[in-house]
């Protein structure tokens, strides 16, 4: 496992590294995870903050006098974190799961997309 100054400058982080590297951090200093119950309204609230800075920059929503939209990049990462906690505690390896997943849309949408007028 490196230490938090090699994982903070390593220039890549797998998956299955970031699923490591979060349960050490649990284990160190989160204490323990949180319930799933717990995690799942985590996971939406931060789902919540990256609508909200989308709604703001890309949409039609207006920040309030003063107020920053907010760091998109950190929001989507708040996001993985919790998505990994929920995938460690379930005992579940994402990246098998994400190419599985790959695999199963690249089987059901082949043609689909490219066949659909909308999208032209």
């Amino acid at each position: 496992m490196p230490n938090d100054e090699e994982a903070s400058t390593s220039e890549s982080l797998t998956i299955r590294d970031a699923q490591e590297q979060v349960d050490h951090w649990i284990q160190t200093i989160g204490v323990r995870y949180f319930h799933e119950l717990t995690n799942l309204a985590q996971l939406v609230e931060e789902v919540g903050e990256v609508a909200r800075i989308l709604s703001r920059t890309h949409g039609e929503q207006s920040n309030k006098k003063g107020e920053s939209p907010g760091d998109l990049s950190d929001e989507l990462a708040d996001v993985m974190f919790v998505v990994i906690c929920l995938a460690n505690q379930s005992g579940i390896d994402l990246t098998e799961a994400l190419k599985r997943n790959l695999q199963k849309k690249t089987d059901r949408d082949r043609n689909r997309h490219r066949d659909n007028e909308k999208l032209r």
